[in-house]
């Protein structure tokens, strides 16, 4: 979507996507990346999640890049945090605390470092036809050789094209080939039209 799409939704606090306790895909299946208390985790579109605070438990490095200030100010806020602030010379604005380092801007144009671990809620299904395929490229260049990736998507009966977007099974297959992907989980709701799938995108050796 248009940043400023997303920019609005912050000003205006129209942020449904939010949530208020930790995503229970990413607690019962972040094991299944073998993860190591000294691989760095990565974290696109992260908002103000505070599936970021659990990673950082378990982590000794965690970077969010997020396109609102909005957010990641309301994120430091609302844990009570006093991050150190600075300007890179792209632009972008670095929060730091202790193991969490939010970046403020544009995700597509931050200077980043691949990354062993990767942790997708809401980015993907964030990514309109247009831009889905430019950022999988980014994303999967971020991920380091034998890097593996927690990714979360959603599936219903979509008729209009607003987030969040719908990815079903072979959507998914389709835009990460290349990647070996693993379905973890599919939680569907009574209705059966509707629900989320857990899955882990791994990255060659």
């Amino acid at each position: 979507m248009e940043q400023e799409f997303w920019h609005q939704r912050w000003a205006e606090n129209q942020i449904g996507f939010h949530r208020d306790s930790v995503h229970p895909m990413l607690m019962a299946y972040w094991s299944a990346l073998n993860p190591r208390l000294d691989e760095e985790v990565l974290v696109p579109l992260c908002g103000k999640s505070i599936d970021l605070n659990w990673l950082a438990e378990r982590h000794e490095r965690v970077v969010g890049v997020e396109l609102s200030d909005i957010a990641v100010r309301a994120f430091f806020s609302e844990n009570l945090y006093t991050p150190q602030v600075y300007t890179a010379p792209s632009g972008h604005t670095h929060y730091c605390f202790d193991e969490l380092e939010l970046i403020s801007g544009d995700f597509f144009t931050a200077r980043l470092q691949p990354a062993p671990l990767i942790y997708d809620r809401a980015a993907l299904v964030a990514m309109p036809p247009s831009m889905r395929q430019q950022y999988v490229d980014r994303v999967t260049s971020l991920l380091a050789p034998g890097g593996r990736m927690l990714l979360v998507t959603l599936f219903y009966p979509q008729s209009d094209d607003h987030p969040p977007f719908s990815m079903d099974e072979q959507l998914v297959r389709q835009t990460y080939q290349g990647m070996k992907v693993t379905l973890l989980d599919t939680c569907t709701e009574p209705c059966g039209e509707r629900g989320e799938q857990v899955w882990l995108i791994q990255a060659a050796e």
